[in-house]
């Protein structure tokens, strides 16, 4: 049997099963690695290594008694985003540094009911508002690939964000998976730059109840593991309809794993001919050749689409979630909850609070989001994001008349140093060039490792999908999985 960290989830679950190995044999290594990894990679916020024994020990009880759930004593990293019963959870800004919900997130209730062991909260950028996880108030998270590429040996690399934290520990095995959240690719675009698989769910599959908000239309929850078969069981545990949730959707929650293995015989694959953007790296090209062509041998057809409004996706997604953010973001005063800092006056209060409490990165989404619903701004601007949003929705629909999915690149580029695009965010809004649109769209879409860059460093691939089809997402993902092998580990790992 392979070590207990380079194991899947469903190899562990099997071996968990067969007695070949005990939850707190399981858990052991992986605190002990987390704690290891921790000062090279700053990938948690804060680990909870006496609650994962506690939490191991009971799963061994409930298995003995006959009692494990789907995922019982599978140990697992939670983003620092999903608020965790009296355990503290940040959002990874110094506004929350002390908060200690009293209730706990619909995702991280149901993953905890089947069983999972907490090995501790995972870094991210500061309310999941980034793309290299280097605006968290905690620090940023350095990628285990860093020093991959012998060329820039010495290079510290960012692992992508928001999710940057969870995709460190689940590429370097010291997680076995965790949960991320995606608003404009923040599950997709780290699981690409880490080389595992990232899926982000049809908006309103997964419950956002209990998830601290960025952009309420766009933020979704979803699995970050080292295989599509493993994602597919975290997303059966998690995905479902939430009272508590009024953007949770009351559809029925098919049993995700039988779609691994799957033929895609007789599926079409789209091609959107508006993602060959300009200065696409021509690795980036190849790969999304070879990745086309690896689903045709597997019997898919490839057919080019178009997607006509896609150039208007990170405009329009760049006024929609700072407003949606603004308002979100109006709560963290210092009244309620979280950071307070005395001023002379209640208004001083507010702006000493907020301007201590936020990051660079937050204040100016909450400055350009205020803009854009101010009074005379809302039309010129919030408003007319919305009547593209919806044309770009439309753009979907039509592409699915004539294909099953959809594949394209995850992210531009492999990853890229820390501080290397720190003063332009222009460029640091362009990592989601390709993954935008699926959230302005609210569509199923997942990020597979499909090779290595010139640099030594993972590429990903997206498909896309119908809203609520994750089942042929799945599918043709693990077939694109098969086909490609990747087996590469990072030069940092447990």
């Amino acid at each position: 049997m392979s070590a207990p960290t380079d194991l899947s989830i469903t190899e562990a679950r099997a071996a968990l099963d067969a007695k070949k190995l005990s939850a707190v044999e399981l858990a052991e290594p992986h605190i002990s690695a987390s704690e290891k990894a921790q000062s090279k990679l700053n990938a948690y916020i804060q680990i909870t290594s006496e609650l994962a024994r506690k939490q191991a020990k009971e799963s061994d009880a409930r298995r003995a008694a006959g009692k494990a759930g789907d995922l019982d004593g599978i140990p697992m990293a939670i983003k620092d985003l999903f608020c965790t019963k009296g355990v503290r959870t940040t959002a990874a800004s110094k506004i929350l540094d002390n908060f200690i919900p009293t209730y706990e997130s619909t995702v991280t209730k149901k993953l905890f009911d089947a069983g999972i062991v907490m090995l501790g909260k995972s870094n991210l950028d500061e309310f999941a508002m980034g793309s290299s996880n280097i605006t968290s108030a905690y620090g940023p998270v350095v990628s285990p690939w860093s020093g991959a590429d012998p060329a820039n040996s010495n290079r510290k690399l960012v692992p992508g964000g928001s999710s940057g934290g969870s995709a460190a520990l689940v590429a370097g095995r010291f997680a076995m998976a965790a949960t991320g959240t995606d608003t404009g690719g923040s599950i997709r675009q780290p699981a690409s730059l880490a080389g595992i698989v990232g899926l982000k769910p049809t908006y309103g599959r997964c419950s956002r109840w209990g998830i601290v908000a960025f952009a309420s239309s766009l933020d979704q929850a979803g699995p970050m593991t080292r295989t599509v078969a493993d994602a597919a069981l975290m997303l059966r545990v998690t995905a479902g309809f939430d009272e508590k949730d009024s953007t949770s959707v009351d559809q029925p929650v098919p049993d995700y794993t039988t779609a691994i293995g799957a033929s895609v015989k007789g599926l079409k694959i789209g091609i959107p001919k508006e993602y060959r953007i300009d200065g696409m790296p021509g690795e980036i090209d190849a790969l999304w050749q070879k990745g086309a062509a690896m689903l045709r041998d597997a019997g898919a057809e490839i057919i080019e689409i178009s997607l006509p409004h896609t150039k208007y996706s990170l405009a329009v997604y760049y006024i929609i979630a700072p407003a949606e953010a603004s308002s979100n973001l109006a709560r963290y005063d210092g009244v309620r909850f979280g950071l307070r800092v005395p001023g002379e006056n209640l208004n001083g209060m507010y702006e000493n609070t907020r301007g201590k409490g936020f990051g660079k990165e937050v204040r100016r989404r909450i400055l350009i989001g205020t803009y854009a619903l101010s009074a005379g701004y809302y039309d010129a601007y919030y408003l007319k994001a919305q009547k593209v949003r919806r044309r770009i929705r439309d753009d979907f629909t039509e592409a699915f008349i004539k294909c099953d999915l959809i594949l394209a690149p995850t992210a531009p580029s492999t990853a890229f140093a820390i501080g290397e695009k720190q003063d332009d965010p222009i460029q640091m809004y362009l990592n989601d060039v390709f993954t935008v649109p699926v959230n302005l769209a609210g569509l199923p879409g997942i990020s597979v490792p499909a090779g290595l860059g010139a640099d030594g460093l993972p590429l990903g691939l997206q498909l896309i999908g119908r809203s609520f089809d994750e089942m042929t997402v799945l599918k043709a993902a693990s077939a694109l999985e098969k086909a490609v092998s990747f087996n590469h580990k990072p030069p940092f790992t447990a």
